[in-house]
């Protein structure tokens, strides 16, 4: 055993260390510093991240076994997260790295986008940070290059989308750019503004081009027009292990398309009834047809979507107390996302608040509203919104008695973050937020999406289906548009078993629940239970199963 080490104790060092290593990282939970650079990716910091690993790994190794249950918990998360580091290091994650459609772009403009300069201080950093990321573009060509030494090939499809995005947010005066948006949104005339706009215009911009460069000489020749990750160098290990981390479960591929059919199945019966309380019985793709086609199920413009979604909210909040207790301090915006971006992206998705509580979370909703029909907007306030992902991550960064590297690190808790806010779309009914059979079947045609990409993603990725099959399953069973089809498809062809996270969650949190209710009969209260997962925090199904059996135990026991 470490003398003198225990599990809290080893907990800090790492959070200590990823700060260090991942300094977005730390921006996002509120951690002050002056270092100019918020990424770190250049080869050699892989590789030296890569020995410091194993170094904790054979920390944790020699501590005394943890003694209460949430120490156990915190060792396992441990574990996970320095496994996750040194496997996906072995497998060269970092060589072919995500590039759709949350690519290295993608990652600067969100930090930039969380920014706000309060003082010539904030200013002052933001600018330095600014100057590094030109470099941060010039490091992930590094690695790329390096995976192309190594056999790495990426989809075709892939690289197309992946260039076309890098170009689309260099276009325009500078002063509208995105990584300029600190300074545009700000109250005060900052002097470091003309700065800014010239680093943009003559390192970052040009960087970025570079980096599409290499997408389109370098590695458009060599890429492949199969889309499984399984054809890619060791890619049927590299993609089980993907879905191991997005799952949190041993199931395997075949398992999981089985589930999702099942699923389907399901879902889809609900859907026919739904179908037929709008008139539509026995006839639900003539209802599909009428949602698509009828004016009235689209807002005229995306600043009427937006402000549909934040009167959707504000209902929302006037039912938070009745089912969950806890509410964070900071709340939340809506925002529309730009049109020169709403293209590529999906109906809507969550920015947290940082952890410092500086600006509040935004709701970024479609500019295009034939993008997010009416009826989709309940489901995808519940799901972004509160008390979905702004409201859970909001939460867990104020639980003190659980690690920092629990509380910032919710995207690496998938099946977690993305199965509550699912969990929260079907809490919507008991919140009465459906009002009309529309807005039910919105809801349900949600579900069985996230139903249906465990199947295609799975079917992608390990049974070997076409991109055209892949769209065919998601267009002749879901009402997005084929665009939004297409895209959502070349996501899942990108992001390997990403996908998989939402049903498994989702199924997750109704079994705790059933689970709760089972053993509590007329104990059981729903805020009370919703607190206690909530309070948590961020963790993988595994872990939250035995939390919450500790829990029922104490409950069964008061």
């Amino acid at each position: 055993m470490t003398e003198g080490l225990d599990i809290n104790t080893l907990a800090e060092r790492f959070w200590d260390w990823q700060c260090r290593e991942f300094p977005l990282t730390a921006f996002i939970a509120g951690v002050k510093n002056d270092d100019p650079a918020m990424f770190r990716e250049a080869p050699e910091d892989h590789r030296r991240r890569h020995g410091e690993v194993l170094g904790f790994i054979a920390q944790l190794d020699a501590i005394a076994p943890p003694a209460t249950p949430r120490e156990r918990a915190n060792a396992a998360l441990l574990r996970r997260e320095l496994e996750d580091l040194r496997d996906f290091h072995l497998l060269g994650a970092h060589q072919r790295p995500w590039l759709l459609p949350v690519g290295p772009e993608f990652n600067t403009i969100y930090f930039a986008n969380l920014n706000s300069l309060g003082d010539a201080r904030a200013a002052a950093l933001y600018l330095a940070r600014l100057g590094t990321l030109a470099q941060f573009f010039e490091d992930i060509a590094r690695n790329l290059r390096d995976g192309r030494a190594r056999g790495f090939r990426y989809p075709k499809v892939v690289l197309t989308r992946a260039e076309s995005n890098m170009r689309a947010v260099t276009q325009g005066p500078v002063e509208k750019l995105a990584w300029f948006g600190p300074f545009a949104r700000s109250a005060a005339v900052w002097p470091q503004a003309e700065a800014a706009k010239t680093v943009i215009a003559e390192q970052i911009v040009p960087a970025l081009s570079r980096l599409a460069d290499v997408l389109g000489d370098e590695l458009m020749p060599a890429a492949r027009d199969s889309i499984s990750a399984a054809d890619d160098v060791d890619g049927e290990r590299y993609y089980r292990r993907w879905v191991q981390h997005f799952t949190n479960l041993d199931m395997g591929p075949e398992a999981l398309h089985t589930l999702g059919l099942s699923e389907a199945a399901r879902v889809e019966k609900q859907i026919e009834q739904v179908a037929a309380d709008a008139g539509f019985a026995g006839r639900v793709s003539d209802y599909r047809r009428h949602l698509a086609e009828s004016p009235e199920f689209f807002a005229a413009s995306g600043e009427a979507l937006r402000e549909r979604v934040e009167i959707t909210a504000k209902r929302i909040d006037r039912q938070i107390p009745g089912h969950i207790g806890r509410v964070p301090r900071i709340t939340y915006g809506v925002e529309s996302i730009p049109e020169s971006l709403a293209p590529r992206m999906p109906p809507a998705y969550a920015q947290p608040s940082p952890g410092d509580g500086s600006t509040a979370g935004i709701l970024w909703v479609s500019g295009l509203p034939q993008k997010c029909p009416l009826y989709m907007i309940p489901s995808l306030a519940l799901h972004e919104g509160w008390p979905g992902h702004l409201m859970h991550l909001a939460l867990v960064q104020e639980l003190d008695d659980v690690p920092a590297f629990c509380r910032y690190n919710g995207p690496k808790y998938g099946a977690n973050v993305e199965g509550w806010a699912l969990y929260c779309e079907g809490l919507g009914e008991e919140m009465g937020l459906y009002k009309t059979p529309h807005e039910h079947f919105g809801r349900l045609d949600m579900e069985l999406w996230r139903a249906l990409r465990l199947v295609v993603d799975t079917g992608i990725h390990a049974k070997g289906w076409t991109r055209e099959q892949a769209i065919h399953e998601l267009a002749t069973r879901v009402s997005l548009s084929l665009d939004t089809i297409e895209a959502e498809v070349d996501r899942y062809i990108a992001l390997p078993a990403q996908a998989l996270a939402y049903q498994i969650g989702n199924i997750a949190f109704r079994d705790f629940r059933a689970r709760a209710e089972a053993q509590l009969g007329e104990r059981f209260s729903l805020r009370n239970f919703h607190d206690e997962l909530l309070g948590i925090g961020t963790a993988t199904l595994p872990v939250i199963g035995e939390l919450l059996d500790e829990w029922l135990a104490e409950e069964a026991a008061a």
